[in-house]
């Protein structure tokens, strides 16, 4: 009974947590334009932009594609991130949640 029990709650919690897949390679090419606001290495120095290194890559995937598809408006990373594509946005997130 144990056994299944604890069977059952690794597969909840399998099925909770999304399957994330981006290319932190290709994340890496497409993040040199976000460099110059967020830098090099995803730690901002100004304060008013936030660090991206370590972040949870399927919140920053979320973020990326919010901004994009205007749920999450800023003028200026809406204008960023319009041209990226899903693909873009996980690969992104892949490359600074790496960091």
């Amino acid at each position: 009974m144990k056994k299944i029990v604890g069977l059952a709650i690794i597969l909840v919690i399998a099925a909770a947590s999304p399957a994330f897949a981006g290319d932190a390679a290709a994340g890496k090419e497409k993040a040199m334009v976000c460099a110059g606001c967020h830098g090099a290495a995803g730690i901002s120095a100004n304060p008013m932009w936030p660090n991206l290194a370590g972040q949870q890559a399927g919140y920053l995937a979320a973020q990326i594609k919010h901004f994009r598809d205007g749920k999450r408006i800023n003028a200026m990373m809406n204008n960023m991130v319009k041209t990226l594509s899903d693909e873009d946005a996980d690969n992104l997130a892949a490359y600074y949640s790496g960091l």
